[in-house]
């Protein structure tokens, strides 16, 4: 039997609040509102154990349900989630929810090497 980690989404008042650090991350993003059958091809942008920032002219609204994949060359993870907020026509935040144990051992490796590169590069 396997197990679903959860992440509740708290609601943030003024500046943007975060359990763990986001690192800068690029990689191919395929985005499904829940409740209907578009689908949106972005990148994304940023990275954390909890989320990710999408960019995208046409972000879904704040609360929106999602089902996201992420996609890098070798990679690639997927995730419940919910936009969690929205810059418009720039991006959104989405939180994941219900990561699906098999793809954390891949989260964790991308964001191993984020943290690394970005050392690296004295950010």
């Amino acid at each position: 039997m396997s197990e679903t980690k959860e992440v509740r989404v708290e609601p943030t008042s003024g500046a943007e609040r975060r359990r763990v650090p986001r690192f800068p991350f690029v990689a191919s993003a395929e985005v499904v509102e829940n409740n209907s059958t578009a689908r949106m091809n972005a990148r994304v942008s940023e990275l954390s154990l909890y989320g990710c920032y999408v960019d995208t002219i046409n972000p879904l609204p704040k609360g929106a349900s999602v089902f996201i994949k992420i996609f890098t060359d070798a990679d690639f993870i997927e995730a419940k989630g919910m936009v969690a907020y929205v810059h418009p026509n720039l991006g959104m935040g989405i939180a994941f929810f219900n990561v699906n144990p098999r793809f954390l051992p891949i989260l964790q490796v991308w964001l191993m090497r984020a943290m690394r590169e970005m050392k690296a590069t004295g950010e």
